[in-house]
């Protein structure tokens, strides 16, 4: 039986891309897009999809804001990382999710197509993300919320509007927001700006 495939990008040329490899390089035509967390969620609801390829960052937010629901909902559903973020800074975040494949949008096209079949055939990454972390990468040890709050931070959202969007309070965000400055060394916005771009984060 064919998998049911969900793409989650809020690049169109992504997604046409994607299908098309799908079709021509694999021979899977069983594909539906969405653009965003909303369009995400409201997908999942209507339809049963066996597989999720899904990019971190979305039009109105962060994916990692609705792994929890989409985990807690669909268990059975496969999910793929698909993003230019490194697999190494959100490995240990992912493995929360029992999320094991990784694809950058960076890699060869050969590299890439195989990585897709292992996933769409149901069999392990021949490597885990974790293992691509590196021993300094001062963002490889953020906890979910890190991220996704480092994500709001690096797009110069501030402390309110950021507790608005995840519908936490003030101080819940100022706590983290510290959090993050120690674990990278960093004092101010700039540093941590400077910093994410570095290790290509962003």
């Amino acid at each position: 039986m064919q998998p049911k495939i969900l793409l989650a990008d809020d690049h169109s040329m992504i997604r046409k891309g994607l299908r098309a490899s799908f079709k021509f390089e694999l021979g899977y035509t069983e594909v539906s897009e969405v653009a965003n967390c909303n369009e995400l969620m409201k997908e999942l609801r209507g339809t049963k999809y066996t597989h999720l390829i899904l990019d971190i960052n979305l039009s109105d937010g962060s994916s990692l804001e609705v792994l929890p629901a989409i985990q807690k909902l669909y268990p059975d559903l496969r999910i793929m990382i698909f993003s230019m973020q490194p697999a190494g800074i959100y490995a240990k975040a992912l493995r929360q999710y029992g999320i094991h494949h990784y694809v950058s949008k960076t890699m060869q096209e050969e590299e890439m197509i195989r990585l897709l079949r292992r996933f769409l055939q149901n069999e392990p990454p021949p490597q885990d993300p974790a293992e691509l972390s590196g021993p300094n990468n001062p963002f490889a040890d953020f906890t979910p919320r890190e991220l996704e709050i480092l994500h709001y931070i690096l797009k110069g959202t501030g402390t309110n509007e950021i507790a608005s969007a995840l519908n936490l309070k003030w101080n819940t965000i100022s706590t983290v927001k510290n959090r993050i400055f120690e674990k990278t060394n960093t004092g101010n916005v700039i540093e941590l700006k400077d910093l994410a771009t570095l290790y290509k984060v962003n």
